[in-house]
Order: C-alpha cells, then structure tokens, then sequence
C-alpha cells in the first residue's frame, strides 16, 4: 500500500505487499521485498537491496554515497537480509570499489541513530544499539552485540556472539564469544549469558573459557597461546574458529584486562 504522499521512483522494484508510509522517498535503483514497512520520511537511495518483512523507522537514510573522499561515484550497493529492523533516525552507507557494498544480515536489529559506514558487513542476528559508530570496512560476526555510543575504528573485525559494552572505544579486534569492556578496551570473559541463551551447553562454554584462559590469563604471548590452543586442545569449531580469528587479525586482537595503572 503507497501513500500518495509518498515519492517513488518509477525504477524502483517493490513487491506488492510493501507498506509506504507518507513522505517517504524512494530513489531508483532500489530493490524492496515483500512485507516490509517503509516509515514516513525515511529516505532510501540509489543502490538499496530490502529484503522481506523488514521495518525501517522514520528518518532512517538507507545506501548514501559513502563519507569517503575517494568515492568516484562508482556503482555500489546496500544489502539488507530478510527481517531487519532499522530505528529512527539510522543511516547506511553504500560501498564501495573496494568491497561493492554495505551488507545487513538477516534478522539483525539497528537501533536508533546509529551510522554504519561504507564496505561495513554485518552478518546475521546482529545488534547495534542505539548511537553506534561503524567506521569503513567494519565486520561484525552474527549473534554479536554492541553496546550504546560506542565507535569501531575502521578495519575492525568484531567476532561471533562477541558483546562490546557500552560507550566503548574499539580500536582492536575483539575475537568471538567474549565480553569487551573498560578502557583501553580489554578482555573481561566470554559471553556466558548469551551463549546459554542461544544453546550452547555447559560442557561447550567451559571449552571456550578454557581456550581464553590460555590466550589472555596464563602471561602467554599470542604466538605462544596459539601454539598450545593447536598442539594441547581438541579440534572443534569453536577452538577453530577463536584461532582463525586471531591468525587473520588485521589490527591485532584486544588484550587482557589489568588492574594496573
């Protein structure tokens, strides 16, 4: 159902079932599922991919051109999953030549007024809480959750059902099924709360806790702790995973909390 109050291109594909509320504007180029609801004023531009059964509030801007000076107007994307939620007041920006495009999974929830930058690729089930800050080129690994006004340094890699607590400063990798607090942001355990809550049994949770305990409490250096995790610990897909992660680390993953000034 569209307002006539609305503006839509005549380019743009939307499925039939699509809820346009008044003053909304949809550009060309822009691609809407099925069951999705468009706020009034929300403004989506060139580029956008909305999958079914999403909800975008009023205000939100979906796929401006990317806040980078070597933008060349190049053709680029943003990619939104099925069953996204996206507050007021959000803005997403395209990608670019470097990646093609902004990418939100499935299910995921944005809340209000938070900004994710160009080439950012969030995977499913994410949540960023109200006044995030993504810069360029962010990954987000699926299940993890960002506290309220914190900012990602650019190139940073946030790993699977990692929680980031609010208001933090996050200028290294934070690997996956961790708690990352104070400042400098540090270790400060796993995500036990939210591991049982998407069930993952006890047994597995002490695997986890076991791995981080050898990476950030035993006065190990990363090369160290990397080489007892593969020669002394069994083979699964979280221990795989927590190694991986650290391997590929662009920026260097945070260290361990200290009580030391």
């Amino acid at each position: 159902m569209n307002q006539p109050l609305a503006y839509i291109h005549p380019g743009a594909k939307i499925a039939t079932n699509v809820v346009v509320e008044p003053f909304a504007t949809i550009n060309n180029n822009v691609v809407i599922g099925s069951g999705t609801w468009i706020g009034s004023n929300v403004t989506i531009m060139e580029g956008a991919r909305i999958g079914k059964n999403c909800r975008i509030f009023p205000g939100a801007v979906i796929s401006a051109i990317p806040q980078d000076l070597k933008f060349e107007d190049e053709d680029s994307l943003v990619t939104i999953g099925d069953n996204v939620t996206i507050r007021e007041c959000v803005t997403i920006n395209r990608g670019t030549k470097a990646y093609g495009k902004t990418e939100i999974g499935k299910n995921s929830l944005i809340m209000a007024t938070a900004h994710i930058a160009h080439d950012c690729i969030l995977e499913e089930n994410v949540i960023i809480v109200n006044g995030v800050l993504l810069a360029g080129h962010v990954k987000v690994g699926k299940h993890a959750i960002i506290g309220g006004l914190s900012g990602i340094h650019q190139f940073i890699h946030i790993g699977e059902h990692a929680m980031v607590s609010g208001g933090s400063l996050v200028r290294k990798d934070v690997p996956p099924f961790t708690k990352a607090a104070k400042e400098p942001l540090s270790y400060v355990g796993i995500n036990s709360i939210g591991l049982r809550r998407r069930g993952f049994e006890s047994a597995k949770i002490r695997e986890i806790q076991n791995i981080y305990r050898i990476l950030y409490q035993k006065n190990y250096n990363t090369t160290q702790a990397l080489s007892i995790l593969e020669g002394e610990f069994e083979a699964t897909p979280e221990r795989d995973e927590i190694i991986e992660f650290i391997i590929n680390s662009q920026r260097g993953i945070m260290k361990g909390y200290t009580n030391k000034q």
